[in-house]
């Protein structure tokens, strides 16, 4: 039974050891890197990643990343390959084999194949003088000098190298695209980075209440209004044009002022000029503007300057956009 100190100690020694293992892949970059990051981006069909054991973990790996940032990728598992699943491997695609020793068995029986077929192959391998190092069009080596593990058998040391590797791939692919922001959320619609490059302020005030009152409107009426929408604020308006905003503050700030509460209308306590947004604004700008004008509520308008509707920083929040 290891003591606190030691299972510390155990956990530090094992990120030593990896940390030293992706440093020392720095010096094994050579120009077999720059040209199949260059073939890769190139490539006319897909890249399809393989491997087998925990190297196809991290090819799976490998594989979502680049399709997330615009290079289409699919995995093969290299034992199923040799079992049918080669099929998956078009004339346009690149072949892209990860293997600590590059020697084992299902690699050796799948490379001929691949070969054959005129595709190009991407080794990552630990091992230059392997099967796979020897017959790679790109080879690039992937050596650590041993595995975190005490034994120094489960891969550790060598799959963080291996997923590192491939993370340099991406990023250099990335930046070859001029990948931007904007596309990697074209990628992610569904989480918090593609709300805030595709949600607008006209998908929020759709489900919210349009709190508003006229210029005339006594105390009840805009205390009811703020109450029964529940937006903390009013617009009031002029016709269809904003020309105030009364927040719960105002009205605080009003009743300490003010002793005839029956004599009090909208235009009295208003703030003019309230901070306002078009419609069609992303609501990740909204968020950026509340933030620079120290505000809870926005108001939204159209091109014509009509009020639409407010947004509130917990609309925002709750959307997953980020203060």
């Amino acid at each position: 039974m290891l003591s606190d100190k030691e299972i510390l100690d155990s956990a530090k020694e094992t990120l030593r050891i990896e940390a030293e293992s992706l440093h020392g892949l720095i010096p094994l970059i050579t120009e077999d890197f720059s040209k199949a990051t260059r073939a890769i981006y190139e490539c006319k069909g897909r890249i399809v990643i393989s491997g087998i054991g925990k190297s196809a973990n991290v090819a799976h790996k490998i594989v979502a990343t680049f399709n997330s940032t615009g290079t289409p990728s699919v995995f093969m598992h290299a034992a199923d390959a040799i079992h049918g699943d080669l099929g998956i491997v078009q004339s346009d695609d690149i072949v892209m084999i990860l293997s600590n020793s590059g020697n084992s068995p299902e690699i050796k029986s799948l490379l001929p194949f691949i070969k054959s077929r005129g595709n190009k192959v991407v080794g990552i391998v630990g091992n230059a003088d392997s099967d796979l190092g020897k017959k790679s069009d790109w080879l690039l080596l992937c050596r650590v000098e041993r595995e975190a593990c005490s034994n120094n058998l489960a891969p550790t040391s060598s799959t963080t190298a291996q997923m590192a590797l491939g993370d340099a791939l991406a990023v250099a692919l990335i930046n070859m695209r001029g990948f931007t922001s904007v596309d990697f959320a074209k990628s992610h619609p569904g989480g918090a980075l593609g709300r805030m490059f595709y949600l607008k302020v006209d998908d929020i005030i759709e489900a919210n209440a349009k709190p508003q009152v006229s210029k005339e409107a006594g105390i009840n009426e805009i205390i009811y209004e703020m109450s029964s929408k529940r937006l903390g604020a009013t617009a009031v308006v002029d016709g269809e044009k904003v020309i105030g905003i009364i927040t719960d503050g105002d009205i605080r700030r009003m009743i300490e002022q003010v002793k005839d509460l029956k004599s009090v209308s909208a235009k009295d306590i208003m703030g003019k000029h309230p901070v306002s947004l078009k419609i069609g604004t992303l609501a990740n700008d909204a968020m950026q503007v509340i933030k620079k004008e120290n505000i809870t509520q926005i108001v939204i308008v159209d091109e014509h300057h009509s009020y639409k509707g407010m947004v509130h920083l917990h609309d925002l929040i709750k959307e997953g956009i980020s203060e």
